[in-house]
């Protein structure tokens, strides 16, 4: 059976090539806003972090109608960080619509969503948005697309694809660049010739493969997934089983099935095979289970998500000003939400340690992690975490591995120079160079993960913020030696009290401060960067001793310089293997693993004669 009333479609692209607003205009033009409804800019990007960096975290469900046919859509993200997102959606979708800028043409995460469409045979209808920018050169881009394609080894079926070309912004799109553009009619018309409909057996037995989970307070887990055979209905038996896991076998009831309209997800008694529908009330439900029929147990198999390349320690945290700021600061309350992030998190990775507080969590990059931080931090969380550090393998000869990216650099020719040494004092190997858009040097280098951990902040310095860096992940490669992280030691309080400026004026001079006067402070908090590779004690509470001549009132005449406020992901580059960075609701601070200075000139010492 063809469901011809249905079409499943994922729209995957590089980070901020215009999918989510793409996503805003379908909806707007299909009706499902009434017509003096206020719509807020992205508004699939529901999440307050989404909204706030511009990026799409989650993958999103919606569906919306078109000439009597429901086009079920999924917004997918477009940084690398949350490939894990992108993999797993793709096995609900019938074909792809992947989304290129007009003038920043094909990018690294480009080549990465649509390998991944290619290798699941998805036809792919190529949208070059954003040709209304003054710089746009479609012509040229539709050129890049399709060396990408033959890259890929894409077969000749999938290199005759359908070029559209549109404003997400503007709210058109057109077939012929000499089109009059008027609204989005000629990418719903691709998408109804091009895209082939669902498919299925919809007489024979229940299966359906869950493709991403949900997770609502009220509800519990919620599975979403397409219907590949047979129909689901509510209150219907059924059994979970899972492909990669042959003991799993437990039955259940359907009690809640919902598709979606929209942004809503409206309530259904059954649906058949092509629907994409979700599923609550079954507790333990994974990515990868298939939800058969009692009598026929026929998992289907599912591409494992891939491994997790980096690691942090999360800790509860033990500062001389723990619990003043954090609702939430015990390990019982630490551990249920990062394990509570399991329920929809499918590329992270949780792992009790020997020490109860210590709990070890895996990602798939540092921007992975520092969203979950940052997402903690607003629900009340305080906690510590250590330095991001890689995923090593072993290979069968008993050879260390580690994880590979490779790394696209787009930078004024002026500071190429910068960029390559930088890099190459990383471990990084330049394996490419040649000129992109507006007069750029584009650089290609293969580094260890662990090179560019750290690496951000001072890019953006050494090419004064005109520098554009994307990685990818390449694998993983013999280990490629020792790397020192950072050059500069840290500046430490050596006693605990509230900074004075008397005390600050004295510290500037030794290097680059991250306090003003009047915070608190403890012994062994780092206040600062030091101009040295060593780190430096300083008493920052001192005050000046008052004499007959000397009024406390003279302080007020220091300079001091404004200090270097860090963000989290600053801070989180910034930071060293023997520091912390202390995360609380209101405040970030950074601290040595040992406070107490005698014992942590002990363990530098033992280090050293190891």
């Amino acid at each position: 059976m063809k469901r011809e009333d249905v079409r499943n479609i994922a729209i995957i692209a590089h980070v901020d090539h215009g999918k989510t607003t793409l996503v805003d205009e379908l909806l707007k033009q299909s009706g499902v806003f009434r017509a003096n409804q206020e719509v807020a800019e992205r508004v699939m990007d529901s999440n307050d972090l989404e909204r706030e960096r511009g990026i799409t975290i989650l993958s999103k469900n919606t569906a919306v109608y078109y000439k009597d046919t429901k086009i079920n859509i999924i917004d997918t993200p477009g940084h690398a960080d949350f490939g894990g997102e992108v993999e797993r959606v793709l096995k609900m979708v019938n074909g792809v619509i992947l989304v290129v800028d007009a003038f920043e043409g094909a990018m690294p995460q480009t080549k990465f969503v649509l390998k991944k469409a290619l290798e699941l045979d998805l036809p792919v209808i190529v949208c070059i948005n954003k040709i209304d920018r003054p710089e746009a050169r479609p012509n040229e881009v539709i050129d890049e697309v399709l060396e990408l394609f033959l890259d890929l080894d894409a077969s000749d079926e999938q290199l005759d694809c359908p070029f559209v070309f549109a404003s997400a912004k503007g709210g058109y799109a057109v077939r012929d660049l000499a089109d009059k553009p008027k609204n989005m009619v000629p990418l719903f018309e691709t998408i109804l010739d091009y895209i082939p409909a669902p498919e299925g057996d919809e007489n024979g037995p229940t299966q359906m493969l869950i493709s991403t989970i949900d997770y609502n307070e009220y509800v519990g887990r919620i599975g979403v997934g397409k219907v590949d055979r047979g129909t689901i209905s509510v209150n219907q038996d059924a059994i979970v089983v899972n492909h990669h896991d042959p003991t799993k076998q437990h039955k259940v009831r359907i009690s809640k099935l919902y598709e979606f309209d929209g942004l809503n997800k409206v309530d259904v008694t059954s649906a058949t095979v092509g629907s994409i529908v979700a599923i609550s009330g079954i507790s333990d439900l994974h990515v990868g289970d298939t939800i058969c029929a009692v009598d026929a147990p026929d998992p289907i198999p599912f591409q494992k998500i891939s491994e997790p390349t980096i690691s942090m320690n999360f800790i509860v945290n033990d500062s001389p000003l723990a619990g003043q700021e954090g609702k939430y600061v015990t390990s019982r309350h630490l551990r249920d939400r990062l394990f509570r992030e399991l329920n929809t998190d499918v590329s992270l990775r949780v792992e009790d340690t020997d020490d109860t507080d210590t709990f070890k969590v895996s990602g798939r990059g540092e921007l992975h992690l520092s969203i979950l931080i940052e997402t903690m931090r607003r629900e009340g969380y305080e906690f510590a975490v250590s330095k991001a550090e890689v995923i090593y393998h072993t290979d069968e000869r008993g050879k260390q591995l580690e994880p590979m990216e490779l790394v696209y650099v787009d930078v004024p020719e002026e500071f190429a120079g910068t960029v390559i040494q930088k890099l190459s004092l990383r471990k990084g190997e330049l394996q490419g160079m040649g000129t992109a858009q507006g007069g750029y040097t584009r650089l290609e280098f293969s580094i260890p993960s662990r090179g560019l951990i750290g690496y951000r902040g001072d890019f953006l310095t050494d090419t004064k913020g005109n520098g554009i860096m994307n990685a990818v992940f390449d694998g993983y490669g013999p280990y490629k030696g020792d790397l020192q992280y950072r050059t500069q030691g840290s500046l430490i309080a050596f006693e605990s009290g509230e900074s004075v400026a008397y005390g600050l004026f004295n510290a500037q001079d030794r290097g680059t401060l991250f306090i003003g006067p009047g915070e608190k402070v403890y012994s062994g908090m780092v206040i600062g960067q030091s101009a040295k590779p060593e780190d430096i004690e300083l008493n920052i509470c001192k005050t000046k001793h008052l004499t007959n001549t000397r009024a406390s009132g003279s302080d007020e005449a220091l300079k001091l310089s404004p200090p270097k406020i860090l963000s989290l992901e600053q801070a989180l580059e910034f930071i060293d293997t023997d520091e912390l960075l202390e995360v609380t609701p209101k405040s970030l601070r950074i601290r040595k693993k040992i406070l107490d200075p005698t014992m942590r000139k002990r363990a530098m010492i033992r280090k050293k004669n190891m």
